[in-house]
């Protein structure tokens, strides 16, 4: 299991993310390093504005990768590699989307809920065919949005660029 991983795949994550974008065509919208102004503004507790999100520091996006993204796709139950793929999907594509393509994968219950039925799913599934399996699913979740035009070169990159890490993690 992957409980140490959580710096590592974060410092990933950032790599994948980048800095700040205002993209009109984006619904997403504002975004600086993966976080968009929604998900600052649930973090807050109210509604954060562009400039809180430009300044958020270091510590204020760690704690929402890991309180907003991680924790709910539960980082530290899963193989390492898998960790990262499920991450970054629930940071692009949102976590509740992240739970169910890994619970396709695994032939769990699509809830988008990890919990301990999709935990216990895992167990004898190949890390490296999941990571495989699952960055196949991500491609066609992309490939099917409407924006695709637009973006899905970049998705497309990143998620060969995010299987190819995970792979290095993944046990023989």
């Amino acid at each position: 299991m992957s409980a140490a991983n959580f710096p590592a795949e974060l410092s990933d994550e950032l790599v994948f993310e980048g800095n700040f974008v205002d993209d009109p065509q984006d619904p997403g919208g504002a975004t600086d390093h993966g976080i968009t102004l929604a998900t600052l503004s649930h973090f807050l507790g109210r509604q954060a504005t562009v400039e809180e999100l430009k300044t958020m520091g270091p510590a204020t996006e760690r704690a929402i990768y890991r309180s907003m993204f991680w924790n709910v796709i539960q980082g530290d139950q899963l193989p390492s590699g898998v960790d990262l793929v499920v991450f970054d999907m629930a940071v692009n594509g949102g976590p509740k989307e992240a739970g169910e393509m890994l619970q396709r994968c695994v032939g769990a219950e699509v809830d988008g809920q990890i919990g301990p039925k999709t935990l216990a799913a895992l167990a004898g599934v190949s890390a490296r065919a999941l990571i495989s399996d699952y960055s196949e699913d991500r491609d066609a979740y992309y490939r099917g949005l409407r924006n695709f035009p637009r973006f899905g070169d970049g998705w497309l990159n990143r998620v060969a660029k995010c299987e190819a890490e995970a792979l290095a993690l993944a046990p023989a």
